[in-house]
């Protein structure tokens, strides 16, 4: 098993795929990491012998992933909210951020529903 960043990469998975299990990377990261590399992207991860697993460890080890990454995503959704622009409201709130309609949708973020009582018709 390949252990790559912290992250056991699956084995039985093609190197472009297996690749993506770690965060930071996608598709497109892993394919240029397998270019550099010079490694076919059908080549499993079982199948990546000693010094091509030396030089993708390498190749990651350049980049902003897991722990560093995810830390700097936190630090930019909090550094939003204490301006208090408007998507750090959104993010306060729990609503969505990126212009989405709220009226029917947007359960996602907002959560189960809030069943709200109707009001009483008054008496004469």
């Amino acid at each position: 098993m390949a252990r790559i960043a912290g992250v056991d990469l699956p084995k039985n998975k093609r190197g472009e795929v297996g690749l993506t299990y770690i965060f930071g990377i996608g598709r497109s990261t892993a394919r240029q990491i397998l270019d550099e590399a010079s490694i076919s992207y059908d080549k499993k991860v079982n199948e990546w012998n000693d010094d091509e697993l030396a030089t993708i460890r390498e190749k990651v080890g350049t980049m902003r992933i897991e722990g560093a990454l995810r830390s700097e995503v936190q630090m930019n959704i909090k550094r939003l909210m204490d301006i208090g622009c408007y998507r750090g409201i959104r993010h306060r709130i729990g609503l969505p951020l990126r212009g989405q309609s709220t009226k029917n949708n947007a359960r996602t973020r907002k959560g189960k529903r809030k069943t709200v009582a109707n009001k009483k018709k008054a008496t004469k």
